[in-house]
């Protein structure tokens, strides 16, 4: 058996704050200790970009403010998240350059959906990992055609009934998978564990901020991606965590979080002094209180809680499963948890969030981080 290599993930990284590095400074030495880094990049990065979306729009950060993303080591990016087109090709484009010319792969976006598509496979220690990302929140506007660059993605169906006799009562949500959409990935999936040891596959899903639940076709998304070759599956968007399970031997991180969320006054949407314009129906910055406790954080408390994900896997599979948990302070930088801490109430509310859901994962702290699978014996 080869050696394993070591994956750490971490979710979105939202870098429009001036000093980004800053923010990395207690979990940084954590993630140089991985033999590929993994990274979601959530906002585009360029100098000449165009407001392009019907939702609330990420500004344009600046190109430099990827130096803290290169400093941390990470080997890979991915980028199909509903903000990478929000300010146009050019957005996504000079995020894609800016990224490469750090040494950093991308993933899951491009001039077109081919480049959005394709993946990106990495080798370590005679161990080839390949990477997708998909966008499974929309709006459609980011997604990516053959003439048109955006993100790759898996188109999610909604519809809506009134469960009650009263009208105007508010509805049930039914969601379900688009099969064109998923057949493409399926399609992307297959080729992809032909060529590797080891198949990745990043979805950009979930509902924003709502404690536990998962919408209806989070789970099938999951599954699906694991019954078409994937090895592991990690879930982010929604700024808050979600469960973990095992699913036939591999592991799902339905949500690992934000990571890194460096605003200023001008781009924290609850800001009086922000610049980017508030929808007029924007119920998810409505329904609960922000944690003010942290520099401009338009989250609320439980949104503190995240992880580094990690995963070992070797040229037979993954071998082992798990996290570090980590705590965002009140200057809103990650902090792993030490293993000798007295108190880990991130792995509790990983272990209470996991239950709550209907998830089921058994946990084990296992050399300073929780692990929910073990096929090392």
């Amino acid at each position: 058996m080869s050696s394993a290599v070591d994956l750490m993930f971490v979710g979105d990284l939202i870098l429009s704050g001036n000093n980004a590095s800053f923010y990395f400074d207690h979990a940084r030495p954590t993630l140089a200790q991985a033999d590929v880094a993994v990274a979601q990049v959530e906002w585009p990065h360029t100098d000449r970009g165009q407001v392009c979306t019907v939702d609330i729009p990420a500004p344009a950060v600046p190109p430099a403010n990827l130096d803290a993303v290169a400093e941390c080591g990470f080997a890979v990016a991915t980028l199909a998240s509903n903000h990478m087109f929000d300010q146009g090709p050019f957005g996504v484009i000079d995020t894609v350059e800016h990224l490469r010319r750090r040494q950093i792969e991308t993933v899951g976006a491009g001039a077109t959906l081919a480049d959005a598509r394709e993946p990106v496979v990495v080798e370590r220690g005679g161990v080839r990992i390949g990477f997708l990302s998909y966008n499974a929140v929309g709006p459609r506007e980011s997604w990516a055609t053959e003439i048109k660059a955006g993100v790759a993605y898996v188109r999610v169906l909604a519809h809506y009934e009134l469960d009650i006799a009263s009208p105007g009562s508010p509805p049930a949500e039914y969601t379900s998978l688009d099969g064109d959409s998923v057949g493409a990935m399926q399609t992307d999936i297959e080729r992809l564990a032909g060529r590797v040891d080891c198949v990745v596959v990043a979805f950009h899903k979930g509902m924003g901020f709502v404690h536990a639940t998962l919408a209806e076709y989070e789970r099938p998304l999951a599954r699906f991606a694991v019954d078409a070759g994937a090895d592991v599956v990690i879930g982010h968007h929604a700024h808050i965590l979600r469960g973990v399970e095992v699913y036939k031997g591999r592991p799902i991180f339905h949500g690992i979080n934000h990571f890194v969320t460096a605003y200023t006054d001008e781009t924290d949407p609850l800001s009086r002094h922000a610049r980017r314009p508030r929808p007029r129906r924007a119920p998810s910055l409505d329904f609960f209180v922000p944690d003010r406790d942290v520099d401009h954080f338009p989250f609320p408390r439980d949104s503190r809680h995240t992880m580094i994900a990690r995963v070992l896997v070797d040229r037979d599979g993954v071998r082992q499963a798990g996290f570090i948990p980590c705590y965002i302070n009140e200057r809103a930088q990650p902090v792993p948890v030490s293993s000798a801490a007295a108190e880990d109430p991130t792995t509790e509310y990983v272990s209470r969030i996991t239950e709550d859901a209907g998830l089921e994962a058994t946990f084990s702290r296992t050399d300073g981080w929780i692990t929910f699978l073990d096929q090392t014996a």
